[in-house]
């Protein structure tokens, strides 16, 4: 009995250990769902959320010096990103903001945008939060804290001068009297001009005296003119009836009030019998009839190319001149307001007339500024006339509102007609122990004046060729279709005692793009100062006067600034 009891208890343990065993593996299956569940939540979320970071170059700048804020933002390949766009960096201002750089990392893109900011008060300045907009929804960088700091001036070392007193400078008497001569003749031809095309009574052309007389007497004078015409004897058919139909359309238009000019043949009779039977126009059937005959024929000659006999043409010569003279034996007394109308008309030639002389007035002026530009010519030479009436693209240049500025680090100061634009950043080519480049240019190599300025460091000074970096530049100009290349090489000092190299000469500079050849001159000035590699290049038309001066000027304004100054 006790064996058996002992039997029962032996696999009571057994399933109460089954039992607590299925219990333990159900939990930790459990567990390991929901552990599982949590970590393909956090995969998804860090897949799904960008990251955006901002960062700056430095943290401390000098007043009108420029800083670098950088935003980077890593998504996904097909994730729309919207950049902070024009001054929302209040209080600092952002100068430039370069294009969206791209970088594929695996899965991802990392999208880069760089801002360049200035501020030119002194003291301490934070760039706000900037939004940018990921697949429509708004997200935020960090705010950054910027110390701007004043430029310490030392005086010590500063040349003072007392103030110049002012002297008295005697003024040239100059060409007045030649300016003088030429204005009391330009006045004097001008006056001429208006008086003999204008005031003065000039007599009346033939056509303008038949323009002048009523329209009766000015269709039979017209008539008697095309008969003495070339037309007949040269055969031309079309012209006479085209003529001969005319004087007596506008005749009829004129007198008997008949829109005849836009009417067609069969128009124009049916007009004329609605008058004769209106008892306003007292016209014979036989007339009528003659009238018609002559339109037809004058249809068949210049639609058809018919030549009618000499006889036929005769007869519709004195048909018409038969209806202009029964047409106004027809008509009734002009009333009062007819003649006003034919003297309306005759002020309208009188003013057709005096536009006409106006025209010409004006073409006679004209001449007249042509002969005094052709004496101001001979005086002050063509070059100096074109340019300032027509413009020349150098001398608009040399007259602009130039602009002095320092550029790059170690810094070089120039004046330019047109602020430099920075390009991007190039290794010196040729240009061995140089550990960047910075560039700036204005123009291009083919245009009227061309402006590049480099400014590199180097890493170690012994490891730095100067004479192989000049070599490069020579290069890199030959390089951009340069031909027949003129080199001389002396030594430089600017106006400030730095010393440098200038070299210089001509050469032909061929165009790709429109294959031309033209020859220019060109400069290029290199100087070593403040711990980097300072070179300008100029390229400009050979023999242009206002290019010559926009070097000098150029030159003259170059100097260098330490990190003191």
């Amino acid at each position: 009995m006790i064996g058996y009891s002992k039997y029962i208890i032996g696999i009571y343990n057994i399933e109460m250990f089954e039992f607590v065993l299925n219990k333990m593996l159900y939990i930790l299956k459990l567990r390991f769902s929901i552990l599982l569940v949590f970590l393909c939540h956090g995969l998804v979320l860090s897949q799904s959320t960008p990251e955006v970071t901002s960062t700056v170059d430095t943290t401390q700048m000098k007043i009108g010096e420029q800083i670098h804020f950088r935003i980077a933002v890593e998504v996904d390949t097909t994730t729309e990103v919207i950049f902070p766009e024009g001054q929302t960096f209040i209080p600092l201002e952002m100068v430039e903001q370069r294009p969206t750089d791209s970088v594929i990392l695996q899965d991802k893109l990392k999208l880069i945008k760089e801002y360049a900011l200035t501020q030119f008060d002194s003291g301490h300045y934070t760039i706000p939060t900037q939004q940018l907009m990921i697949n429509g929804k708004a997200f935020f960088t960090d705010s950054l804290t910027i110390q701007v700091n004043n430029v310490v001036v030392d005086t010590t070392k500063q040349k003072m001068y007392d103030i110049k007193s002012l002297v008295m400078v005697d003024k040239p008497a100059g060409n007045w009297w030649i300016w003088l001569l030429i204005g009391f003749f330009v006045v004097a031809a001008i006056g001429f001009v208006i008086y003999w095309f204008i005031i003065r009574k000039k007599p009346l052309t033939e056509e303008e005296k038949i323009a002048l007389l009523p329209p009766y007497d000015r269709a039979l004078a017209e008539l008697k003119k095309l008969d003495e015409s070339r037309y007949l004897i040269q055969s031309e058919y079309k012209e006479y009836y085209t003529e001969l139909t005319n004087i007596v359309r506008y005749y009829l238009e004129e007198d008997a009030r008949i829109s005849a000019m836009e009417s067609t043949t069969d128009e124009l009779i049916s007009k004329i019998e609605l008058l004769r039977d209106s008892g306003n126009l007292k016209l014979d059937n036989d007339t009528i009839n003659q009238f018609k005959n002559v339109l037809k024929t004058a249809d068949l000659v210049k639609f058809a190319k018919s030549r009618p006999d000499d006889s036929v043409v005769a007869g519709d010569r004195k048909t018409v001149e038969s209806i202009v003279v029964k047409t106004k034996q027809a008509l009734p007394e002009p009333t009062e307001e007819e003649l006003m109308e034919q003297e309306a008309y005759v002020e309208d030639i009188v003013r057709k007339k005096k536009n006409k002389q106006i025209k010409k007035a004006v073409l006679a002026g004209g001449v007249v500024v042509v002969i005094a530009i052709g004496v101001l010519t001979y005086i002050f030479g063509f070059d100096a006339i074109k340019d300032n009436v027509f413009g020349h693209p150098n001398k608009t240049l040399l007259e602009n509102q130039w602009v002095g500025s320092s550029y790059g680090y170690p810094s070089m100061y120039v004046e330019t007609p047109i602020v430099l634009k920075r390009v991007e950043n190039l290794k010196q080519d040729g240009a061995v122990g140089t550990s960047s480049n910075q560039r700036y240019t204005y123009g291009e190599i083919h245009g009227n004046f061309f402006i590049q300025l480099n400014v590199a460091t180097y890493e170690k000074k012994e490891d730095f060729d100067a004479q192989m970096a000049i070599e490069s530049a020579i290069a890199r100009v030959e390089n951009a279709g340069a031909r027949n290349m003129i080199v001389k090489q002396e030594d430089f000092i600017s106006p400030t005692g730095k010393e440098g190299n200038k070299v210089f000469g001509t050469l032909n500079l061929e165009d790709p793009d429109k294959g031309t050849i033209r020859n220019v001159s060109y400069v290029i000035l290199s100087f070593v100062q403040n711990g980097g590699f300072q070179q300008l290049t100029m390229v400009y038309p050979k023999n242009d006067k206002y290019a010559d001066r926009i070097v000098d000027q150029i030159t003259s304004s170059i100097d260098f600034k330490t990190q003191s100054e």
